[in-house]
């Protein structure tokens, strides 16, 4: 029975190393908040929007193009065109990373996930990837486009998924997000300011293998929305393009969003507050401290995200893959440590997954 469970351990799905990105282009919280006052010098509720920014606690941002070409509205054709551009130069690449991390070839690849959520292309670019880096042509594609900063979290679970249902398959995760593509001039609310300061651009890709590899081996996953809250993150979809919107609520729903978390982990015979290591979307720092005190976890334990969110912003999607991949640059964990992985967005949406770190030397 032992050798039984060893051997059916080996085909868990297990989330390797993740390769991150970010454009060269920085801008800094003192330069944010520079623009906020030169820009909006007459709004009514400036002193708010730079308190707001400034207690985000994001350091630099990195995105696409220069800040002075950033604040410019072209139209939204002419965004979108930058965005399948830039996604193109960009991705390639850093799936190239991943694969070489998970020590897989793209000829070993089944499905191909692309979470994306500002910018639109069909066929997705998951069409041009197989075509370009020479995946198969049986590859199966996934493009997750409307779950927002959840996405990163859906993407590992559907991977999951994936893998659970075909035990020797792996599964490649790509999140694209250029949010300051959806840089609106126009909109002036508080919510729109601040998210003017918190949002960055970044690109993570992940490889979920079936069988071996070092990383998270996911055990559950799951997944729970927060009853009429759909219009608390959203977009409004307009000629100009997506015109981002914010409920001031957002930042509370950690409270009910944290006993979804403790019940799938209970579901687990696990206690999602005593666990070895957790990786979390950083919507903003109210989301980590919030979740520190309804978990009564230690801060410290969040240091991943919070690392993310200061060098980086929210780059939405792909936040979860590069607090793993600060994990990873930690050392990772101890074989067998348990933790949390759970992405927040639209819905409001909580995707959420749980696994054990595993080392293996098992190429095949």
């Amino acid at each position: 029975m032992n050798h039984l469970r060893r051997k059916q351990a080996r085909f868990m799905a297990t989330l390797c190393r993740p390769s991150v990105s970010v454009p060269e282009h920085v801008i800094t919280m003192e330069e944010t908040l520079d623009l906020a006052r030169s820009r909006h010098a007459d709004h009514p509720q400036l002193p708010l929007v730079l308190r707001l920014i400034s207690n985000t606690g994001v350091r630099t941002r990195h995105i696409v193009q220069p800040i002075e070409e950033t604040l410019k509205h072209p139209g939204f054709e002419d965004r979108n065109k930058l965005y399948e551009a830039e996604a193109k130069a960009r991705v390639p690449a850093v799936v190239q990373r991943a694969l070489d991390d998970a020590e897989l070839l793209t000829s070993d690849v089944d499905l191909i996930i692309y979470v994306s959520c500002t910018g639109f292309m069909m066929p997705s670019l998951t069409a041009w990837l197989i075509n370009e880096m020479d995946f198969g042509s049986d590859t199966r594609q996934l493009p997750i486009a409307q779950l927002g900063c959840a996405a990163g979290g859906a993407a590992i679970n559907r991977a999951h998924d994936f893998c659970t249902a075909y035990p020797e398959a792996n599964a490649l995760i790509v999140a694209c997000e250029f949010c300051s593509l959806c840089y609106q001039p126009t909109d002036v609310g508080v919510g729109s300011l601040l998210s003017n300061g918190l949002f960055g651009d970044g690109i993570a890709a992940a490889v979920v293998r079936g069988r071996g590899g070092t990383g998270v081996r996911l055990e559950r996953n799951g997944s729970y929305l927060i009853p009429k809250t759909e219009d608390w993150i959203s977009y409004d979809v307009r000629a100009s393009g997506f015109h981002f919107l914010l409920d001031k609520r957002v930042p509370g729903t950690m409270e009910p969003l944290a006993p979804a978390l403790q019940e799938l982990a209970g579901r687990h015979q696990w206690d999602a507050s005593d666990l070895d290591f957790y990786i979390i979307h950083a919507g903003g720092p109210r989301i980590l401290d919030d979740l520190s005190k309804f978990l009564q976890v230690d801060p410290h334990a969040f240091r991943f995200s919070r690392a993310t969110l200061t060098e980086y912003g929210n780059i939405a999607s792909a936040v979860v893959l590069d607090a793993l991949r600060r994990l990873f640059d930690e050392g990772g964990a101890e074989e067998r440590a348990r933790g949390l992985l759970a992405g927040f967005g639209p819905g409001i949406t909580a995707e959420m997954a749980l696994g054990r770190w595993q080392i293996t030397d098992e190429k095949t």
